[in-house]
């Protein structure tokens, strides 16, 4: 566990038996995903491009756990256009999609022209065209994927969104250097927001994309600090004495829920970012930490060990009576939603006292799948569609970063830079 939270965290870990059932243990789907085929895009351009496009929204595709791209070795001989044989030959290879696409230069620039066959009705289903510059050939993929798992599914893609995560590397001895990283959702070009001798926790982005918060300790104390992406400016947001942590933003950007101990115990409070204005949201002798929004605005999610073990539970912004959310396992912490307000995920304990796993939880339903297959798996966090989520853990004595679709039919390690990797955090839909 990182330092931050172990300060929280560790008042929270007490013996406790399971009040409930045992939950659904998921380790792979059930359900065969839908195959489709990203066939390689056409390109009359000269030298290679940079970036395989269909590569990229293939795994795109995949990560989701809704697709399952069909190998490009049985696509060599295919038609790529809707025309004679085209339904059935692909209806022979299996493939209930086809997605197919087209690259021309066009003055300095690169046009994309894209669409996608549904091959059971035998009926093209979206045509599309964008445009951009070689640099910008991942964020047209993404942006393909998007309007392509829309279409298919009926659910917003949030392959464009991007992830934010901590690295922190051992230059030599008791000298480690803390990197605050930005990258696409699914690690590649990261790039480096933040440096500092002294760690860096809980960063979160703000609903536009443009601002992030997150704690430093480079005054040797945790402090909040948001952090304008274009620009670097920073400003400081609290200087309290004792704990100042896991920042969150609302869903409309506007305020800031966080943790402080000023009063001696671990509360939530929120600050009005325009006239840092601060309120406290709970009052309780337990420890209560970790907030998150609701999709309303109006309602926190957060941890506490009210019940005598670390559960979720959430309460109005303006303070009042919390209603318990999680009730299987003996311990659930550090709830994050995804945008619809349909999936919470969570580090989950079923039972015993050394096994944390991270679990996605339907509000709607009650239904919980363990999705991690680590003992020490921390700081999920989802996506703004609900369908996929990413969390650290370790291989090899390194921490690392894993996606997982919380259909539990895919698991990988994501790209990223040197060092150990932790703190996660998946921006909302970018506007």
């Amino acid at each position: 566990m990182n330092i931050v939270k172990s300060l929280v965290l560790l008042a929270l870990v007490w013996a406790g038996m399971a009040q409930a059932a045992d939950p659904l243990v998921v380790s792979h789907g059930a359900d065969r995903a839908i195959p489709i085929a990203v066939v390689p895009f056409g390109w009359q351009g000269g030298a290679m491009l940079p970036e395989d496009m269909a590569e990229i929204i293939g795994n795109d595709l995949r990560n989701s756990g809704y697709f399952e791209p069909i190998p490009r070795q049985n696509m060599l001989s295919m038609p790529n256009s809707a025309e004679g044989v085209f339904y059935r030959d692909w209806k022979a290879l299996g493939a209930q999609y086809v997605l197919v696409g087209n690259v021309v230069p066009d003055g300095g620039r690169l046009s994309i022209t894209y669409g996608v066959f549904n091959v059971s009705t035998e009926q093209q289903i979206l045509t599309g065209n964008v445009g951009g510059t070689q640099q910008q050939l991942r964020d047209m993929a993404h942006y393909i994927s998007d309007q392509s798992f829309e279409k298919m599914t009926g659910v917003k893609g949030a392959f464009s969104t991007r992830l934010l995560y901590v690295t922190a590397e051992n230059l030599a001895t008791n000298n480690t250097r803390y990197t605050l990283q930005r990258a696409d959702y699914d690690g590649a070009r990261a790039v480096t927001l933040l440096q500092s001798r002294e760690p860096i926790l809980s960063p979160t982005f703000a609903p536009d994309g443009k601002r992030i918060a997150y704690v430093s300790f480079e005054q040797k104390r945790p402090r909040i600090f948001i952090q304008h992406i274009d620009t670097g400016r920073r400003e400081q947001i609290t200087n309290f004495e004792g704990l100042n942590g896991a920042p969150a933003f609302s869903p409309d950007g506007n305020r800031l829920a966080f943790v402080l101990s000023r009063d001696g115990n671990p509360e939530i409070y929120v600050m009005n970012l325009m006239t840092r204005q601060l309120s406290r949201v709970t009052n309780h002798f337990a420890i209560d930490t970790e907030p998150f929004w609701g999709a309303d605005g109006q309602t926190l999610y957060f941890t506490s060990d009210r019940a005598g073990k670390p559960q979720i539970y959430r309460t109005n912004v303006n303070g009042g009576s919390a209603e318990r959310v999680t009730f299987v396992g003996n311990y659930n912490a550090n709830p994050k939603l995804s945008a619809d307000g349909k999936t919470m995920v969570m580090v989950h304990r079923q039972d015993g006292y050394h096994v944390f796993q991270v679990a996605a939880f339907d509000l709607q339903t009650s239904r919980l799948r363990i999705l991690s297959q680590t003992n020490l798996d921390e700081s999920p966090t989802v996506a703004a569609n609900g369908t996929m989520l990413i969390y650290a853990t370790r291989q090899q004595g390194r921490g690392v970063l894993m996606l997982v679709s919380t259909n539990g039919r895919v698991r990988i390690p994501l790209p990223t830079a040197q060092g150990d990797v932790r703190e996660p955090s998946l921006s909302p839909f970018l506007r």
